[in-house]
């Protein structure tokens, strides 16, 4: 089940969120790691956030949209390769009308995926949103 999240549900989204940034965002160096979990819950009253639910009511995965552009898509890594992404994905381009997604350029596995889904590169960024070092590729259906 997808729904919208609460906000006492936000520890879990963040737990989330670490495991999968954890197991595929190889290339942050410490610090900016460090920097993102502190403050990744800053984010969330920036996007309309959704969450799967699994049958033992346990939230699995989330997405963060804002306009047409999904923010985020994050799988907890028990549950990465079960095709929970592309159900997330598919709900936020058939349900929330997403046309667009940022994605970082080294993670290799998430680039594959969004082109996989029909996404195509529209721009480059040198740097992330916050000015560091990870360029961005700005991908459109």
């Amino acid at each position: 089940m997808i729904r919208r999240v609460k906000i006492n549900e936000y520890p879990r989204l963040e737990e989330v969120w670490d495991s999968a940034v954890s197991n595929t965002h190889h290339f942050l160096v410490k610090e900016d790691f460090e920097y993102f979990k502190k403050n990744i819950v800053n984010y969330f009253e920036f996007v309309e956030l959704y969450v799967h639910i699994n049958s033992t009511e346990q939230i699995t995965g989330f997405i963060g949209v804002a306009d047409d552009n999904l923010e985020m898509l994050f799988i907890h890594n028990d549950f990465r390769g079960s095709g929970l992404g592309k159900l997330l994905l598919n709900y936020a381009i058939d349900r929330l009308h997403i046309s667009k997604v940022d994605v970082n350029e080294q993670n290799q596995q998430a680039v594959g995926f969004y082109e996989h889904m029909g996404f195509r590169l529209l721009n480059r960024s040198e740097t992330d949103g916050q000015g560091k070092p990870y360029p961005i590729l700005h991908l459109g259906l």
